[in-house]
Parts: C-alpha cells; structure tokens; sequence
C-alpha cells in the first residue's frame, strides 16, 4: 500500500514539475517558427481591437507542445484558460456546463476534439459562430428549445488527427496549424532549457545525444532528461555528462535514432513474421500487444518519417533502410 501511494506521490510531482517546464510565453517558446510567428500577430490584432482571438485548431503528432500553446495563448491574452478534453465530454449538457461557466474572452482547450461525439459536436457549432446554446428541453411533445447566450470566448482544439474531425467542426476553426517535429538543434535548446529549470548541469555532448534520440519530440526529450537526471543523481555525482548519458539510455533501450522497445518489437516482428509486409495494422497491433490507434498516433509517424515504414493499400511495409538499421538483409 506504501510502495502505491509513493508511485503516486511521485507521478504527481513529476506532472506539476511537467507544467513547470512549460514555458508561459511566445517568446521564449521553442521551435514552431511559422505558427509562432502567425499566433504573435493574431493575438496581437485581437488586443488591439479588443476582441477575443478567433478559434484556433492545433494539429500533429503527439508530444509537440499544443497544451503548452494553449496556455501561452490564454497568457498571451490575459484571460483565464479551462480546460477539457473530447473524451469526458459525453452528452451535450456537459458541454453547455462548461460554456455557461466561461467568462468573456476566456480560452476554452478541448484536447482530443477529434473525439466529441457527434450530439455535442452539433451544440458546439452556433456556439463557436454566434456565442449562443440551442438546448432541448424534455421529452416528445413537451419539449422545447431554450436559447442561452454566451460570452465571446475562444475555442482551441488539439488533435493527432485531424482528418477524423467533420468538416463543419474544422470549418468554424479561423486559424488551423500544424505543429512538425521538432530539428536537433531545437531539441537541444529545449534539454539545456529544462536543465536550466530543474536545476541540473548538463554537459554539451549529453544535451546533443537526448536531443537526437528524442524522436523530434519535446516531450520525450523532457522525459528522458529526467530519467538521465536519475542516474546521474544515483550513479554519478549530479552532472549530466556524455558517458552517464550513453549508459542511460542504453538501460532505457532507446538506440541512436530514438528508437525505443516497441518499436525494436513492432519492426522486428513484420520482418520476422510477415517478411517485412505487406501486413495491416490490426495485424501489428495484434501480434505485439498495442492498441492499434497507439500505434498509429504514437510510433508509426516518426517510422514513417525516417523512413523505416511504407503505407500502401494493402498494408504497411519495412524498407530496406529499417533493415539495414538492424544489420539484416532484404528477405
């Protein structure tokens, strides 16, 4: 009971520490140039006018920084942020709960957005184009239509998938961006950044090495520093160097281009089962014990992007570039 209530203590600290390394404006925000840039004037002419910013939708892969951005934009325009996600929204009321709560220019963050179900998806749309709820009151011929006005707020939506978002949600979204994986160089600012903050030295060579096997990620950067800070605490004395660095991530099984286990397991297994593919996703899933909707959001676009996965109508197929990572020749 003890050891469960300390994986809990710890889970917790390490999510305030997760919020505390968040960076709470524009201008010290990292990477994502262009949408930086274009969320700088939209915020800016929305202050001038004094208007709320228009809704904004943030879309890639995860780990890219689009809660952080949802909270530099409610710091940005001086207003309170709430937020939610489409999951834990069920039924239109909890929608309206949430809307009728907002207070005016107040930015509204539905992570997940792709999942809204479709009933509260319908109560979403004349609220974000004209600030007002439809809401049904009762049953069959009792029922009737009750219209609530709301105050101008800003919606900001966040999904790893926006072509599962219907059209007439995307529509009513003014400013649409998409975040990109992040570039070496970016992610070793990030790592000294969050060394800076966590109060730990990190030598050149180490912040280099987290940043080139974080798979363009800030997230997983973050979290493998802290896993190195671990041992460097305990099998070393404090310092981040290049040598406890390499022993770390070695005993985290995450090789020289991020790859970590499942992905070791996910590769391995198309070529040692089904020739490198052709073989549907439903298959892989299946075989190594993942969801297949964790494979498709979490590890298949950063094997995509390397190049070591093809997609095709029949499935997906290991290259001949993800054979060569392991030593193997083309079967």
């Amino acid at each position: 009971m003890e050891d469960r209530m300390m994986d809990a203590d710890k889970q917790h600290d390490e999510e305030l520490e997760e919020y505390s390394l968040r960076p709470s404006t524009l201008s010290t925000y990292i990477g994502q140039r262009a949408v930086k840039e274009n969320l700088t004037v939209y915020i800016e002419a929305a202050k001038q006018r004094q208007e709320s910013l228009d809704h904004v939708l943030l879309y890639g892969p995860p780990g890219l920084g689009k809660t952080t951005l949802s909270m530099i934009i409610a710091n940005e325009m001086n207003v309170q942020l709430r937020t939610t996600s489409g999951p834990a929204i069920e039924r239109p009321g909890d929608l309206a709960a949430i809307l009728t709560s907002l207070e005016p220019g107040d930015v509204l963050f539905i992570d997940e957005i792709h999942r809204l179900p479709r009933t509260v998806e319908e109560i979403l749309y004349p609220a974000m184009e004209d600030f007002f709820l439809d809401i049904v009151i009762g049953k069959g011929p009792a029922a009737r239509s009750v219209k609530l006005d709301l105050p101008p707020f800003t919606l900001v939506g966040a999904t790893t998938r926006a072509g599962m978002l219907s059209a007439p949600l995307r529509d009513r979204f003014g400013v649409m961006s998409r975040l990109e994986y992040y570039t070496p160089e970016e992610l070793e600012l990030i790592v000294k950044r969050t060394a800076d903050v966590l109060q730990v030295d990190v030598e050149e060579e180490a912040a280099r090495m987290v940043s080139r096997r974080s798979r363009g990620t800030p997230r997983i950067a973050n979290r493998l520093l802290r896993r190195i800070r671990d041992f460097a605490q305990v099998r070393g004395n404090g310092s981040i160097t290049g040598e406890i660095t390499d022993e770390s991530l070695k005993l985290l099984q995450v090789d020289r281009l991020g790859l970590d286990e499942v992905d070791h397991k996910l590769l391995m297994a198309m070529i040692e089962r089904f020739r490198g593919g052709p073989v549907g996703i439903e298959t892989i899933a299946a075989t190594i014990g993942e969801e297949s909707h964790t494979i498709e959001d979490v590890y298949e676009p950063y094997l995509l992007q390397i190049g070591f996965l093809q997609r095709t109508p029949r499935g997906r197929i290991v290259t001949a570039a993800a054979y060569e990572h392991f030593g193997l020749e083309v079967t």
